[in-house]
């Protein structure tokens, strides 16, 4: 790629193992990778030393850069390692032990040493004011000014850096966290203040606290490191715009990231989902599940009729990914399910049978066969066995991986602990993590009220393309899309991100007694909060308002998303709100009481500024001159093992080239595995498409947990024994099914008094 003078668009994705960069050059829509490890103890340095690299790789200049986009795990990792600022909490008098108290609901029921997640501070950081406000608004005790003075003093002589507000029912009447606010600044005017008003004005009081204590924590890390990066960008000579990925999925300005850093957690499985729309868009499906598996993680998604559901609520550092185990973010964001299932999730025998993850080697030391002091066996080195992937050319090369190190670990870890061959362990390793992700695809479809058979699955990620084909299978998806560059797909996601700015407020209304003045009202607020912000958003146009709420029956304690019209608010669009609100649940469960009285609890205002621009259909790099199809020995069950196996280039894979499974695609950034009886063609946009063999659609991961006969039987059916990888995959199939039917039932109740 030269320099042509016109803008070029970069996007960078700091992930947990990976770095990923992309460059697009609006000109010709040619499109320039780079993947680098992550750099944990200082994320900024992966970034601060790839930008570079891959202009060199474009052949660009810094002056030619339009635009940075970028997604970050600062805050995240803030959190999860609980190495944010010090910071104290001011409540109301009687609230100090909410957030130790935290939920009722336990996560591991039958576990009697189940562990709640630890505040991000101790007990003795939070503090008391006497006042009262109660759910309705009504000032029930003034806030005692003495008592505020004494508050604000003890502040200022324990040296916190930071201060959350949390009063109770703020959210219903923010005047006494306004003056709280107003001593602080009087008193300490350099402190990072953080109120539940302006970060979550919601119900439950828990996670409203936990949220703005969040902001708080990691606001100082979060802004300086906004700050550097702004200068590490202008000092390689661009005067491009910078803007940060947001967990809604829309770009901001790096000021409102730096107010509002709780934002921006999820911001990289959010760009995944992002890209998953855009590539249905390509193939015209509007309908799409997102499978994202990387190094450390996999995160899967959907889109409905082009478009992400936003989610209120999500969870930073769940106890092995279960719901219910983490520290609550009440902040709109893409809905997801995240597992502990990427590339250096680190496999063992557990009680004869194999788990995976959620414990990751990440970057630092990596997989085995990294060669860089890993000794715990991972996913990657399971696939390297396997044959999938190639040593020679693992990140296009810039990396080299040690086969006889993989089967080494696998070996002591795992084949000989449950008297399997290496091959047989590599096999269970990848098949346990291709079922917990298959669970977690249930979760965000089946569960849902999606049926997986009318998607299409787009698969990213280092790791993603690999496993997708096999998911697609017991889901009865019958088509998988590999995007160009699916490596760095959330990187390429944030090239289709929207400035977005959302608004929320809690107000409970039954819709069959609610007045339309009164919906105008909480609209035409939320609006008025939007509008002061919307001039520090990243692009020049008129921003388009979208609004939604968060309903349920009168009675029920779950809500569920429901986009509203648009237009004036009258009688006609109460009844259209409710409309839409027993159209969603009943798409979701299956089911729906039209004599039950329908309440909205959250009122939301999303105002999204058009900015993004189509992705052409340019070329990834500059294409090497086309190879012809190797071979190389890969496990495939279906043919009794190992067998010779056609690998491409996917580079090589011309318009009216149809491969046939089994076969192996290989580009620099991420490897896709097509079984037997699959297969795989250029579609538009040079996106790879497999078609998933129809007699396979729906065959469950536990009929192809083992060969028919293999070293395990002594070349014979099993019959009076299971062994542990088809044990593994049925036991946790039979969780799934059970923790699905709990979720359904707990949020169908009502209560008596409803």
């Amino acid at each position: 790629m030269t320099d042509t003078g016109i803008p070029y668009r970069i996007g960078v994705d700091v992930g947990g193992t990976f770095t990923d960069f992309v460059l697009h050059d609006e000109a010709t829509g040619d499109v320039v990778v780079h993947k680098a490890p992550s750099t944990p103890a200082d994320p900024s340095e992966a970034v601060r030393s790839g930008l570079p690299v891959l202009l060199s790789k474009a052949g660009a200049g810094a002056a030619g850069i339009g635009q940075l986009l970028h997604a970050t795990t600062v805050a995240t990792n803030a959190i999860i390692q609980r190495r944010g600022a010090r910071t104290v909490l001011i409540t109301t008098r009687g609230f100090r032990d909410v957030l130790i108290l935290g939920r009722q609901k336990r996560y591991e029921t039958y576990d009697l040493h189940m562990q709640k997640p630890d505040p991000l501070i101790p007990r003795e950081d939070i503090l008391e004011v006497r006042e009262r406000i109660s759910f309705e608004g009504e000032v029930l005790e003034p806030l005692d000014p003495e008592d505020l003075e004494a508050v604000v003093e003890r502040v200022a002589e324990g040296g916190y850096k930071a201060v959350a507000v949390a009063l109770l029912h703020a959210y219903a009447n923010p005047a006494h966290e306004r003056a709280v606010a107003a001593a602080l600044a009087r008193r300490l005017p350099d402190a990072a203040i953080s109120l539940s008003v302006d970060v979550s004005p919601k119900l439950r009081e828990y996670e409203r606290t936990n949220t703005t204590v969040a902001n708080s924590f990691v606001k100082p890390l979060v802004g300086a490191y906004v700050q550097r990066l702004a200068e590490d960008f202008a000092a390689i000579g661009s005067e491009g715009e910078l803007s940060i990925m947001q967990s809604n999925g829309g770009l901001v300005s790096p000021a409102l990231a730096s107010e509002y850093p709780v934002r921006i957690v999820e911001s990289g499985p959010a760009a995944g989902v992002l890209l998953a729309g855009r590539i249905g868009r390509d193939i015209g499906a509007d309908r799409v599940l997102s499978f994202d598996m990387g190094g450390t993680t996999a995160k899967l998604g959907a889109i409905d009729g082009g478009a992400p559901v936003i989610a209120p609520v999500f969870e930073v550092d769940p106890v092995k990914f279960k719901k219910g185990s983490g520290l609550p973010i009440n902040v709109p964001a893409v809905e997801l399910v995240e597992i502990g299932a990427g590339g250096g999730s680190i496999a063992r025998a557990v009680d004869g049978a194999i788990r995976v993850g959620p414990e990751s080697a990440g970057a630092d030391p990596g997989p085995v066969c990294y060669g860089a002091g890993g000794e715990r066996p991972t996913v990657t080195d399971a696939n390297l066995v396997l044959g999938y992937l190639n040593p020679a050319y693992f990140n296009g090369g810039a990396m080299e991986l040690d086969p006889a190190a993989a089967k080494e670990g696998l070996r002591e870890h795992v084949a000989e602990p449950l008297s399997l061959s290496v091959e047989e362990a590599a096999w269970g390793v990848h098949l346990v993590a291709t079922g917990n992700m298959e669970h977690a695809l249930r979760v965000v479809s089946v569960e849902r009220g999606r049926d997986p058979r009318k998607y299409a699955l787009v698969a990213f990620g280092g790791a993603g393309p690999l496993h997708a084909a096999r998911i697609a299978r017991t889901l009865g998806v019958r088509q998988v899309v590999v995007p160009r560059a699916a490596g760095v797909g959330s990187a390429v996601g944030m090239l289709a991100a929207e400035s977005r700015l959302d608004a929320s407020v809690t107000r409970l209304l039954r819709l069959d007694e609610a007045a339309p003045e009164d919906i105008a009202a909480i609209y035409a607020g939320l609006e008025a909060r939007l509008e002061e912000d919307l001039a520090r958003l990243p692009g020049a146009s008129e921003p388009e308002f979208r609004r939604f709420a968060y309903m349920r029956h009168t009675g029920q304690g779950f809500e569920i998303h429901v986009d509203l019209p648009a237009g004036r608010i009258d009688e006609g669009f109460i009844a259209a709100c409710e409309a839409a609100f027993r159209a969603a649940y009943k798409a979701r469960y299956r089911t729906e009481d039209p004599a039950s009285a329908v309440e909205g609890v959250d009122w939301a205002l999303a105002a999204v500024v058009p900015g993004s621009r189509e992705l052409s259909a340019g070329g990834t790099d500059t294409p090497p001159a086309p190879e012809p199809p190797g071979i190389r020995q890969a496990w495939f069950p279906e043919a009794g093992g190992m067998t010779e196996t056609v690998v491409w280039r996917r580079e090589a894979i011309g318009p009216d080239t149809v491969v046939e499974g089994p076969a192996i695609v290989e580009d620099a950034e991420a490897t896709t595995v097509i079984p037997p009886g699959d297969r795989a063609r250029l579609g538009p946009g040079g996106h790879l498409l497999i078609d998933i063999e129809p007699a396979a659609s729906g065959q469950g991961l536990e009929d192809r947990a083992r060969p028919a006969a293999g070293p395990c039987s002594g070349g014979k059916p099993a019959q009076t024994s299971i062994d542990p990888i088809t044990f593994t995959v049925i036991w946790n199939s039979v969780v799934s099914i059970a923790e699905e039917l709990g979720t359904t039932m707990r949020h169908t109740a009502f209560s008596e008094a409803g």
